[in-house]
């Protein structure tokens, strides 16, 4: 079961996580974020907290729904998105491109510290995966590129089985054990 710890570069907040498979799909535990996805990676139960702000969702059948602050919302996306890394592994995972593919896909992103949701829309491309040797045998490490498909900005992440390795605005500080794969 993977821990460590996530550095936020623009705050210097640290994310401390441990995440790991299940029976029905994978889990991803850290302070205020707690993501269980079922088999196909689709989010099952999202908890996300900043500050007093609480979100809960999760998916039925192609939409999402959430609550905030009494309120029910629904889209109809793919999965989240917010600060936190879980949330790329979780629509990467689910998207099972192979390196040179892409797929565009509607996400319900949550923003600052009000958590504001809104739908975006982006193209998610599996650049490539290289083998890198390890202690423990090969490790597999995706390199992906996100694009906004409404501003044309891009990002791109590494990807080592449910560990982001390195983001855009992210550092992974420390790491107890390695990647689920």
């Amino acid at each position: 079961m993977p821990r460590g710890a996530y550095v936020h570069l623009k705050s210097g907040r640290e994310e401390r996580f441990q995440c790991a498979p299940g029976p029905a799909g994978w889990r991803y535990v850290a302070e205020g974020v707690d993501l269980a996805v079922d088999s196909r990676w689709r989010p099952a139960r999202l908890q996300l907290g900043a500050g007093e702000r609480v979100i809960r969702g999760g998916a039925l059948g192609r939409e999402l729904l959430w609550v905030r602050d009494g309120v029910e919302h629904s889209a109809e996306a793919l999965g989240f998105l917010g600060e936190s890394p879980c949330f790329l592994v979780a629509v990467a995972r689910s998207l099972g491109l192979e390196a040179g593919e892409f797929r565009d896909v509607p996400l319900v992103a949550f923003e600052g510290g009000s958590l504001a949701a809104r739908t975006v829309r982006q193209r998610w491309t599996l650049v490539s995966v290289e083998e890198h040797a390890t202690e423990l045998g090969g490790l597999p490490v995706q390199q992906w590129a996100v694009t906004d498909l409404e501003t044309a900005e891009q990002e791109e992440f590494h990807l080592a089985g449910d560990v982001v390795l390195a983001a855009e605005g992210i550092e992974l500080a420390s790491l107890e054990s390695p990647p689920n794969l």
